[in-house]
């Protein structure tokens, strides 16, 4: 008699059902991500569109009459600009991975002197104003003959990319068993080959994230890309689609296109990685 009671009283006159707020929640999610992809969609959109249509009163919504010479000119233009900027990415990916894993690896476990100084000095590093870096960086590399080169946009990237990717790092590694050091140990691997077949393999999820991130904060750079290089040819595509977009400015139908090209890697990324940097971040943010 009293479960009947409780059941009567939990479902009040007037009140929406679990089911009914599950729906009006799942419609929120769906205009809040409909609002969130609406640039994109415009931006695909009129990337197809012709000249006529862009320039119409009338929205033209899908493009029943598109045509690619948009990307036809893009690809022609802007080729040799997403080849750099692909090259440094990966680049920043590489120099970032070999830099933040051992010393992630080595602040979490191997109980280096002054370790809370030093992750206190990454957090301080990431809140240096970019503009400060970009001044310093331009000189460092005019001395060294540097400018227009891959390189000097690789190590301008990974400095902000090294202590995002070990703050990761580390907080992971810190979850991990010490046991899995120790039994390493007692079989006679050394340090290195303990953190190279037993740490790496472990941290693969909390790898994968640091690495995609850095690949992201160097394929979206563009003060560190302006300033480095003065050559229009050896730009990466941020920098091109910014001059591209000063010398076409009629021409939103290639410009569009351009924005759409650049978008690609870092989509088709975000696709194939997500479980695990979805793996990565929880498991980084629930471990102590």
């Amino acid at each position: 008699m009293s479960t009947v009671i409780r059941q009567a009283g939990s479902s009040r006159p007037g009140r929406p059902s679990k089911r009914a707020r599950r729906a009006l929640g799942t419609c929120a999610g769906i205009v809040i991500l409909a609002v969130m992809l609406f640039p994109l969609y415009w931006m695909l959109n009129a990337s197809l569109l012709r000249p006529q249509d862009l320039v119409s009163l009338t929205p033209v919504w899908f493009p029943l009459h598109g045509t690619l010479a948009g990307y036809r000119s893009v690809l022609s233009s802007q080729g040799g600009h997403l080849m750099v900027s692909l090259v440094v990415s990966l680049g920043t990916v590489v120099v970032t991975l070999v830099v933040a894993a051992p010393a992630a690896y080595g602040m979490a476990k191997l109980r280096v002197p002054g370790r809370r100084l030093l992750l206190f000095a990454l957090l301080v590093a990431q809140m240096i104003p970019g503009i400060v870096m970009a001044n310093s960086f331009y000189i460092a590399a005019n001395s060294l003959g540097l400018l227009n080169s891959p390189i000097a946009l690789i190590l301008a990237d990974s400095t902000l990319a090294v202590p995002f990717a070990t703050l990761i790092l580390h907080a992971f590694l810190r979850g991990v068993p010490n046991e899995l050091i120790e039994a390493a140990a007692i079989d006679g691997a050394s340090r290195l080959r303990t953190f190279v077949s037993v740490i790496l393999p472990v941290a693969r999820n909390a790898i994968v994230t640091a690495g995609l991130f850095s690949f992201l904060f160097a394929w979206a750079d563009f003060l560190f890309a302006v300033t480095l290089t003065t050559q229009d040819n050896h730009a990466p595509i941020t920098v091109g689609i910014y001059r591209f977009i000063g010398a076409n400015l009629d021409d939103w139908n290639g410009v569009m296109a351009t924005g759409v090209i650049a978008s690609i890697p870092a989509a088709l990324l975000l696709i194939i990685a997500q479980r695990y940097v979805a793996a990565g971040i929880g498991s980084g943010a629930t471990k102590e």
